[in-house]
């Protein structure tokens, strides 16, 4: 499937981010595969955003869109008992990247990136609270509601329009999800490269647990 620019231009008319009319078609592929680590660790537009030690002998990936209900109850569910099970003791380095299914979930990722800049901790604060508020920015206003959850995390109403308006941020999630598409066959979300062996779709913890422990010890 393409998404055309005319389909995002549509769309935008209706939910006021015209602003993003500018977002590349994306194809999306249809085979997925394991991919080697190195392909999945391979550095892209945007800086990693990641918790965790760099040399943590294990690495788990996640391409997500903002507006994937599925993302959302793995990030309520499952994220928290990887994070402290294995992320804050050190034994997982966990990288979350930008995976937009849509213009709204575009939106969510340059808010994100926008409010957290460098910081990983606060990039996934908001991540997160753009997860636990998903009903009322997806499904209402999407505009009005994305300024209001960048006041609160501390944007000016200008902040935040600019931040919507960043052509140079949306070619980078863009293009960076090309290469998920092209090279790594990411073709759904949640999607999961864990030391560059996959997981689709919402799996549990014990299905990641039972992964991270054969890693460990190998």
């Amino acid at each position: 499937m393409i998404i055309t620019r005319r389909a995002f231009t549509a769309v935008l008319s209706l939910t006021g981010l015209a602003a993003l009319a500018g977002f590349s078609p994306l194809r999306l592929i249809a085979s997925a595969m394991a991919q080697s680590a190195a392909d999945v660790a391979k550095p892209v537009s945007l800086p990693d955003m990641a918790l965790g030690p760099a040399n943590a002998p294990v690495t788990i990936t996640e391409f997500a869109s903002m507006t994937c209900p599925h993302c959302a109850a793995f990030n309520a569910d499952v994220f928290p008992k990887i994070k402290s099970t294995y992320i804050d003791t050190g034994k997982v380095r966990y990288i979350f990247r930008e995976f937009p299914l849509d213009i709204k979930a575009a939106a969510g990722s340059m808010l994100a990136r926008c409010i957290a800049k460098d910081d990983a901790g606060k990039y996934f604060a908001v991540v997160d609270m753009l997860f636990k508020q998903q009903s009322d920015w997806v499904m209402k206003n999407t505009t009005e509601t994305l300024t209001r959850i960048g006041k609160q995390a501390g944007l000016s109403q200008e902040q935040v329009e600019a931040c919507l308006k960043d052509q140079a941020l949306l070619d980078k999630i863009a293009a960076d999800q090309k290469y998920a598409s092209e090279v790594l066959k990411v073709n759904s979300t949640p999607t999961f490269f864990i030391n560059g062996d996959v997981i689709k779709g919402e799996a549990s913890f014990d299905e990641f647990d039972k992964k991270i422990k054969s890693l460990l010890k190998s």
